[in-house]
């Protein structure tokens, strides 16, 4: 691990096991907690970026917890399908939360896959959790690590803006990841792209999907 933040110590410790513990839920309570915030169901949103997608394909996500996004992919089909996640706990919890899927410590600083390795690469509400001084950082080894997609689901914002996040000031950011990462790297295009604005007050999450061209 090449890199240590503040935002990592965090999520690596205590508080990344409090949060564990706060969201493990199963799929169908997820299910419920997509539909209470956007009207749509998780699966229904990944269904529109990554529906049609090959299911042979070797799918990682970077901060996958105890593994709930990977178990949607599953559901649908998807059969390689690997994790990267910084919290011990979690990654030990992961263990009895999802069967076939390839879970294990790592960093989004420093990828423990080489390069192209993977099909499809993709976050899900991680990237607000990474410092704007050090996302570029991040996005390298995403973009590092796949030869073709890379898939997003994040809080949006036009422009770079901190949230106070449980008492803190220094853990949650929002942004435009879609035009970040399209602006850092020439030979990607924008694939889909869809805001997703919670019913109960005026905040918008942002799904897309980045293709490199052949």
């Amino acid at each position: 691990m090449d890199k240590t933040t503040k935002q990592m110590r965090g999520w690596a410790g205590q508080f990344g096991k409090e949060y564990t513990d706060r969201n493990a839920l199963s799929l169908k309570e997820t299910e419920l907690l997509y539909s209470k915030n956007y009207g749509i169901f998780r699966s229904e949103m990944n269904a529109q970026f990554v529906g049609k997608l090959d299911r042979n394909m070797k799918i990682l996500e970077v901060g996958s917890n105890i593994g709930i996004q990977l178990l949607y992919l599953q559901q649908a089909g998807f059969q390689s399908l690997y994790g990267i996640e910084i919290n011990d706990y979690a990654v030990e919890l992961s263990k009895s939360t999802t069967k076939g899927i390839n879970i294990i410590k790592g960093s989004a600083f420093d990828i423990p896959f080489k390069d192209g390795f993977f099909d499809l690469v993709f976050t899900s509400g991680v990237l607000i959790h990474i410092a704007p001084q050090d996302i570029g950082k991040v996005v390298d080894e995403m973009y590092r690590c796949t030869i073709k997609y890379i898939w997003g689901f994040e809080y949006f914002a036009e422009a770079y803006t901190q949230v106070k996040y449980r008492g803190n000031t220094d853990l949650l950011w929002k942004t435009d990841f879609a035009s970040l990462f399209l602006k850092r790297f020439s030979d990607l295009k924008l694939v889909n792209e869809r805001r997703f604005k919670y019913l109960s007050h005026n905040n918008v999450d942002t799904m897309f999907l980045l293709q490199k061209r052949a």
